[in-house]
């Protein structure tokens, strides 16, 4: 298993960002896939989840201005963030399955003006 996470970095509070999480090694189309963050001090922290029929859910810091995605072609899944706050601030993690499966190394995302 081999996730690859991209697309993080500094952005103003109100700002936007679409992380991206390239998968290998298992069968992607039908796997449930998600994404959690770890900010400085604290602990991992569920985001959002789409499983392989498509259904996604959200946590509720971040319902209605996340929206994750998936593109079964290219193996990848989405995070299309908005409105994004300084307590977005975190490392952000793809993990297939549940918070105790396989992970990528994350993507730092910062929100700060």
């Amino acid at each position: 298993v081999q996730l690859v996470e991209s697309g993080g970095g500094l952005v103003q509070p109100g700002g936007s960002l679409r992380l991206s999480c390239a998968a290998s090694g298992f069968t992607f189309s039908s796997s449930a896939i998600g994404w959690a963050r770890q900010a400085p001090g604290k602990g991992l922290e569920w985001v959002s989840d789409i499983y392989s029929n498509g259904r996604t859910y959200y946590a509720n810091s971040v319902k209605g201005r996340f929206t994750i995605s998936r593109d079964n072609a290219q193996n990848t899944v989405y995070l299309q963030m908005n409105s994004l706050k300084p307590e977005d601030t975190a490392i952000y993690y793809c993990i297939k399955g549940d918070l105790r499966g396989p992970r990528g190394q994350g993507t730092q995302v910062t929100v700060s003006s």
